[in-house]
């Protein structure tokens, strides 16, 4: 085997030319994807970490229903204290979990005694929120990062809108389930900076206060937000509670609860899935520059070597080690290929995150890139290019391999 790799080596060496830009072209494939899955690959973690960590967690957890509703924030929809704490002792036995937050989300208006304008409150225990949301306190601006009873931390959109600075006191009114009005005098304890979509509009206060406000006798939650320990295992763990909260029934004998990951929460999972697909389609473009650039030097080297090859088939090589000279010469292109292209890869990435990029991503800006590559991708990227140099050198490894000895020593 070792002669068998001193000829083939020996053979790529005589065309130094063909071989050189070959393995060039491997070498740019290689690069072009690792730098692409490492940028991208940056900038969806980045995408799910801004969403995750400020603004819905890792899973959720509602009413039957709720979610399908939820643009309305329906307070008809509420878990009731006892169902809560239903749902609570269910969640305090999973180690998995690293926190939960329960949630009332309602809509009204904000007064500041000059104008009026519509507002989305989320009442939280600031606490809880803080831990299954960390990326939030770093949102509240001009004020102070926490918040307690009678403050109320108001979406940058309407802080500049409406003029409203830390230390101003505004009202907010909201309507009931029963269908009364009722006020509240909050004072601003802080601005949260513009956020994704229609939650930049956003608000908080004290989970307390909104039951006062909303006249609630036991405090009644609409959601409840988790953050689990290991993200990689958010699936497995979503099936876990599903599979869990369906085992509590409503009076009526129907599911109580549903659960939903990030996911299915906000749209910007489409965002994640392109992304995906796009990186599917890069793979399978450095697949089709190794095919095609391996299978169309090693055709031109059997074609070029017909005589050769009827040579050493004459003085008794075997067929299979014919076959195996060819093939080995398609793996020496993919192995120099990768490996070159792995290190300057590398050196690209490196030099990348030395530059310090910065990129905006919604209303965010300022996000640091931070291209890394998981040895998973480095691994998997590797062995398809190996791989496809072996499959593109069978066809013609076969032809030379099948020749006739005195048909080819015949040949011109």
């Amino acid at each position: 085997m070792r002669n068998l790799f001193k000829i083939a080596v020996r053979n790529l060496m005589r065309y130094k030319r063909r071989t050189l830009l070959t393995i060039s072209l491997i070498t740019i494939g290689v690069v072009f994807v690792l730098v692409f899955i490492s940028i991208s690959g940056s900038f969806k973690n980045m995408m799910i970490g801004q969403i995750t960590d400020s603004l819905v967690g890792h899973i959720q957890v509602h009413r039957k229903g709720y979610l399908a509703a939820t643009e309305n924030m329906p307070l008809d929809l509420n878990l009731k204290f006892s169902e809560f704490k239903q749902l609570e002792n269910t969640l305090n036995k999973q180690s998995e979990i690293e926190a939960y937050s329960p949630r009332i989300k309602l809509g009204g208006m904000l007064s500041n005694f000059v104008a009026t304008s519509n507002i989305s409150l989320i009442a939280v225990y600031p606490d809880m929120e803080f831990k299954t949301l960390p990326l939030l306190p770093s949102k509240i601006i001009n004020g102070e990062k926490n918040f307690n009873r009678g403050e109320i931390i108001i979406p940058q959109l309407l802080a500049e809108g409406m003029n409203i600075k830390a230390g101003n006191v505004v009202v907010v009114v909201a309507t009931n389930n029963d269908g009364s009005v009722n006020g509240k005098q909050f004072k601003v304890a802080g601005i949260v900076e513009r956020l994704f979509g229609p939650s930049g509009r956003n608000g908080y206060i004290h989970i307390e206060d909104a039951a006062e406000l909303l006249r609630m006798e036991e405090i009644e939650v609409n959601e409840v937000a988790i953050r689990l320990k290991n993200f990689d295992m958010l699936n497995p763990i979503n099936q876990k509670l599903e599979k869990l909260l369906s085992k509590e029934l409503s009076q009526q004998g129907k599911p109580l609860f549903e659960v939903h990951t990030w996911e299915k929460l906000t749209p910007f999972y489409t965002i994640s899935r392109m992304i995906d697909v796009m990186t599917f389609f890069i793979k399978l473009m450095l697949t089709a520059i190794v095919l095609i650039s391996i299978m169309n030097v090693m055709i031109m080297a059997v074609y070029e070597r017909i005589r050769e090859i009827g040579t050493i088939a004459a003085i008794g090589t075997l067929p299979g080690k014919i076959l195996s000279m060819f093939i080995i010469e398609g793996l020496c292109l993919g192995v120099a290929g990768v490996a070159i292209g792995n290190i300057m890869g590398m050196l690209i990435i490196f030099i990348i995150n030395s530059l310090r990029f910065t990129f905006n991503f919604g209303m965010v800006t300022g996000l640091l890139l931070s291209a890394k590559i998981h040895p998973a991708d480095l691994l998997s990227i590797s062995v398809t290019v190996i791989i496809v140099s072996i499959i593109a050198s069978l066809e013609p490894a076969f032809k030379a391999s099948k020749m006739e000895p005195i048909k080819a020593l015949r040949h011109i």
